[in-house]
């Protein structure tokens, strides 16, 4: 379905975006693989490109604004477009309110909502001009119910959320989609390290009863950036087991 598309994966060395780049790839995209972990991002790029696909690697800091602007223009200069951008690119940094420090906030804060800010701003350049675009910002159900000890997060995705609806209205007019992916519980390597009991909590919360993986996401970024969602702009949606309603 996506044969003779560029697709900007930000986050993607592994977890979620290798995942999303993988499944891109496998539809018949091209793909931009962007992380600031360039030796991760070789191994990823490699893997991608067993799909019978190009790719591009470019470290960057998402958070760093100047980066971006150069990431985006030499993506651009490598394939002459970008047709899909993905800002999967987010950390955490967790801790209670009480405790949590000014930079545990603001590093969040910097990556997972400015970097969404800086690249979409970035990238919808390219797509103004080409008037055509799919953007997916992947936020997180924590941004919809709140979790303790996760403010900052919280805050950031809700941010996320808020930030697609605002450009799908600014973009409409261009051709230029914009939707967000709110994951639930994945397993990744952080969870696959937590204690029984813990998992076992988790899964209570979750009608599926199971977690999510990588590939659940990385569907529905297929999906969305497909033909078949020209008619979706400006919508979040949760991908989460049936976890909130």
């Amino acid at each position: 379905m996506l044969k003779d598309k560029i697709a900007l994966v930000t986050g993607a060395s592994r977890g979620i975006g290798k995942e999303i780049a993988l499944v891109l790839a496998s539809q018949g995209a091209d793909i931009i693989l962007v992380d600031i972990n360039e030796s991760l991002l070789q191994s990823a790029a490699k893997e991608v490109e067993s799909r019978g696909v190009k790719t591009l690697i470019i470290k960057a800091d998402v958070s760093n604004s100047a980066e971006v602007e150069k990431m985006a223009d030499q993506a651009y200069q490598h394939f002459g477009k970008i047709d899909i951008l993905v800002n999967n690119a987010g950390i955490t940094r967790d801790n209670l309110i009480l405790r949590m420090k000014d930079e545990e906030w603001d590093q969040v804060l910097s990556v997972n909502l400015k970097g969404v800010f800086n690249c979409t701003k970035a990238v919808s350049r390219y797509m103004i001009k080409q008037r055509q675009g799919k953007i997916i910002n992947i936020a997180s159900v924590i941004g919809i119910a709140g979790n303790a000890g996760q403010s900052n997060y919280a805050a950031s995705k809700a941010g996320v959320i808020a930030f697609t609806k605002s450009a799908a209205k600014e973009f409409s007019s261009r051709n230029i989609n914009v939707n967000a992916i709110a994951p639930g519980f994945i397993q990744t390597d952080m969870t696959d390290g937590l204690k029984e009991d813990v998992k076992k909590q988790m899964l209570e919360r979750i009608p599926l009863g199971r977690l999510g993986t990588s590939q659940d996401i990385a569907n529905v970024v297929s999906f969305l950036v497909s033909p078949s969602a020209d008619y979706i702009t400006g919508q979040t949606v949760v991908v989460d087991g049936g976890m909130v309603m």
